[in-house]
């Protein structure tokens, strides 16, 4: 079998998904990016490798099982076992728009990436992961997917469609880890922090340097490490 350390990151083209890509790289992973658009794609793969990234370009879409499965057959050809997965991809679409007015449409298009995306991705993925000596998934959730502090008195953000989307990932990483309690896979989510991305037209406060530290954290975890936990640059977060 490829001894190779093999990482595959969702949504990699820019922001927090291409951050995280590029440190895992650095720490001396070859890093598949999970790129919807072929050119766009490339163009990432490009960067990474000008600075000395192993990096190569897969094209994936979360909502199309389709690429999903040529993505297990290309990674089990080339390199026969997973040690990484990074569940990135997501969308944030509501922007704003109360409960009572919040479109089905919407709804359900946000749970098809943020939830059903990352199901279909791991699902898909185990058999490779389980390959690996020590297979590590991490979900790139948020503190807005946190029960408890969003129904706290401080929180005033009104968001159905992607906060609920990220709670049913939460709820997934549990799952799962119990699931594979009994291997050498960890699974967990992480919380990046309000980040300067396009998602947010670059409102946020912190970098994808910053935010991508917990990402790489957490699928750098050693076999004592935790499984089935939420987690941000602080520490734990409640459920």
């Amino acid at each position: 079998m490829d001894k190779d350390k093999i990482a595959l990151v969702t949504g990699a083209n820019k922001g927090i998904g291409f951050e995280t890509s590029r440190q895992l790289g650095k720490l001396g992973y070859k890093v598949l990016l999970g790129i919807r658009d072929k050119e766009r794609g490339q163009k990432a793969v490009d960067a990474l490798k000008e600075e000395g990234i192993d990096a190569q370009l897969i094209v994936l879409d979360v909502t199309s099982q389709n690429t999903i499965d040529n993505a297990v057959k290309f990674i089990e050809k080339e390199y026969g076992h997973l040690d990484i997965l990074i569940n990135n991809a997501g969308v944030f679409l509501e922007k704003g728009v109360l409960p009572s007015q919040l479109k089905l449409t919407t709804l359900r298009e946000t749970f098809e990436v943020n939830f059903f995306g990352a199901f279909a991705m791991i699902t898909a993925m185990l058999p490779l992961l389980k390959k690996s000596t020590g297979g590590r998934i991490v979900n790139v959730s948020s503190g807005q997917g946190s029960l408890t502090r969003s129904s706290g008195p401080d929180s005033t953000r009104i968001q159905l469609a992607y906060n609920s989307s990220k709670a049913a990932l939460n709820a997934l990483t549990i799952q799962f880890a119990k699931e594979l309690k009994n291997t050498p896979i960890k699974i967990n989510a992480a919380a990046p922090g309000y980040t300067i991305t396009d998602m947010n037209e670059g409102k946020g406060q912190r970098t994808v340097q910053q935010a991508s530290q917990i990402i790489v954290k957490l699928a750098m975890l050693d076999e004592t490490g935790t499984s089935g936990g939420y987690f941000e640059d602080a520490g734990e977060i409640p459920w």
